[in-house]
């Protein structure tokens, strides 16, 4: 987990320009919905981030860098006090990455081309600015590691019926609740059987795949939050903390407690 870099503290909690910007949100900022003439990449230096579109919610860790892409309505919002950093593409880099939102997993190289592109040499007046060329190498770098990535399952869809987003508020507030989709059923008139179709042809996802996607989702927020393996494991409907720790290993690729460690230890100053 990287050791996160912040803006100086006597910095202003935002800055902006015409390639991209930085913001240090305490827990629970948000920002504004917006959308962009281009495409642009966030990552959380520190801290956790999540990003809301359209089409869904993406939860970007500290080692996640998430893309959204051109004209697509976002809004920001910081699970615990996130350092996040923002780069806009060039046309000419964006038709090169995915045409819908995605994170994906930051390689060393990606990351650190990322903060060089957004670093001090954008609020820092003594720094030295990269000339275009330099910019524009770095941009094709960064792309192409993106390309080599893979998209992480951190991308929780929105459906769009209106049973299945009765359901998915339902779990959004209680992420911990197991009631078997039939039971949900009852409660907006529809089969078990027609909701698991919906989820198919919507989001093409089983109903246990997003409930789980939904969970891990809660499960980084907690974890954010300092809340331990255990706790967690429970107040998000797991059994025990082993299916939660093999649950959770399997879709960000290591364990809580480890990346329970890694957060705090990325978000100290």
């Amino acid at each position: 987990m990287p050791v996160g870099r912040q803006l100086p503290s006597s910095a202003q909690t935002s800055r902006l320009w015409s390639s991209g910007g930085a913001h240090l949100w305490p827990s629970g900022g948000t920002s504004a919905a917006d959308s962009h003439p281009r495409g642009h990449l966030v990552y959380a230096a520190s801290g956790i981030l999540s990003v809301h579109t359209e089409r869904g919610t993406s939860i970007v860790p500290a080692d996640r860098v998430a893309w959204t892409p051109a004209r697509f309505t976002h809004y920001h919002r910081a699970h615990s006090r996130t350092d996040m950093w923002i780069q806009f593409l060039p046309a000419s880099l964006a038709r090169l990455v995915p045409g819908h939102p995605a994170v994906f997993l930051v390689s060393g190289l990606a990351r650190e081309v990322l903060l060089t592109l957004t670093g001090p040499r954008k609020y820092d007046h003594g720094a030295r600015e990269l000339d275009r060329a330099a910019r524009s190498r770095l941009g094709r770098v960064l792309v192409d590691e993106l390309r080599e990535a893979h998209e992480q399952p951190l991308q929780l869809p929105e459906p769009r019926d209106d049973r299945l987003r009765a359901i998915a508020q339902l779990l959004y507030n209680e992420p911990g609740n197991n009631t078997s989709l039939a039971e949900l059923g009852r409660a907006t008139g529809a089969s078990g059987r027609t909701l698991s179709r919906l989820l198919h042809d919507e989001l093409g996802l089983t109903f246990y795949q997003w409930r789980t996607q939904l969970r891990i989702y809660h499960a980084l927020v907690l974890l954010a939050d300092g809340y331990d393996t255990t706790r967690v494991a429970y107040a998000c409907g797991w059994a025990n903390p082993s299916s939660f720790i093999a649950a959770f290993t399997s879709v960000i690729g290591t364990t809580p407690g480890r990346y329970r460690a890694g957060h705090q230890q990325g978000a100290s100053p």
